[in-house]
């Protein structure tokens, strides 16, 4: 196998230390880059790399134009909407991503988040800590009710592997199972339903769709208005399938009793995002995707990348 050089542009969100990049060091030379910003500094840090690795840097004509060595781009996550695909496609260029490295991860966030909700387990741990539980008159105290989540209705919009770990583990709760998905892959305990019928049944709504401009915006007013009153909405895909003004409109109003998310439209997000200071909303800064094992396998299967592209056999290219 020939030797090359590789350039990592943004490492730290990916590997922040956990693991070692040794590994690159079977394909020849590299160097890492904690973050790039700004075009002249991407230009000037990928010139002599044949392979680069990014994360969320984003690739432009511009740049693409100006990198005579790249061959080959392997992304550090799934999407791969920051690569100008047709420039790309023009020169000649690589692409590969990494698919499925988080389902299992993602799908445990999403009930952490709603189990948070349901349970109240951050405004009980904060009570105790607070010292109501020493001064209370009971032996349990009971502030917000908890809400199992057994016979619930979840909806689940999106029918990939997260969707599929999703519905399996609320199966495993005792929830029904509700699908909107446009490729319908029958299984026992769960029913397909048209996107009225998901709105108005889901006692709980999560979203595991892709982005697109069919799908942006999908959560708004109108769709809100649809939604069982008082449902809980999460979501773990991207920030841009709502409308944020309107869910937080609807989280004032008790249209929805709450909502947990993982993403937002802007990140990292502006202080005046209405999500920030909504009722009972419930925000973690994009880690649904991040378990120790699923940056493992993200690291290993972009290695495996490399390997076959310098092999004549480039795996998960998406060009």
């Amino acid at each position: 196998m020939r030797k090359t050089h590789i350039v990592i542009l943004d490492a730290h969100v990916a590997n922040p230390g956990y693991y070692s990049w040794e590994p690159l060091a079977e394909f020849g030379s590299y160097k890492v880059w904690e973050r790039s910003e700004g075009e002249a500094e991407i230009l000037s840090r990928a010139a002599e790399a044949e392979i680069v690795l990014v994360n969320k840097v984003c690739l432009s004509r511009e740049i693409l134009m100006n990198l005579p060595r790249l061959r080959m781009v392997s992304i550090l996550a799934t999407g791969y909407n920051v690569i100008d695909m047709q420039t790309a496609n023009e020169l000649g260029i690589q692409v590969c991503n990494v698919p499925n490295y988080s389902t299992s991860s993602v799908a445990q966030h999403v009930f952490a988040l709603l189990l948070a909700l349901k349970n109240h387990t951050c405004s009980y741990t904060q009570a105790v800590e607070q010292g109501d539980w020493c001064r209370s008159p009971d032996f349990a105290l009971l502030r917000e009710p908890i809400e199992e989540l057994e016979g619930l209705r979840m909806g689940i919009v999106g029918y990939g592997a997260i969707g599929r770990s999703v519905a399996k583990i609320a199966a495993a709760f005792g929830m029904q199972v509700l699908v909107y998905s446009r490729s319908k892959k029958e299984q026992p305990g769960l029913s397909f339903v048209s996107w009225p019928e998901l709105l108005a049944q889901s006692d709980v709504l999560s979203l595991h769709c892709p982005l697109s401009e069919e799908t942006a915006g999908m959560i708004n007013a109108e769709s809100l208005a649809q939604m069982k009153k008082g449902a809980v909405l999460i979501n773990t895909a991207r920030g841009g399938l709502l409308d944020e003004a309107a869910v937080a409109a609807a989280l004032q109003r008790g249209v929805l009793s709450a909502a947990a998310l993982d993403v937002l439209s802007v990140e990292p997000p502006r202080a005046d995002n209405p999500l920030l200071h909504a009722p009972n909303c419930l925000v973690t800064p994009h880690v649904a995707w991040a378990g120790m094992r699923a940056r493992r396998r993200l690291l290993d299967i972009s290695f495996a990348n490399i390997r076959g592209y310098l092999q004549g056999n480039t795996p998960n290219r998406v060009n």
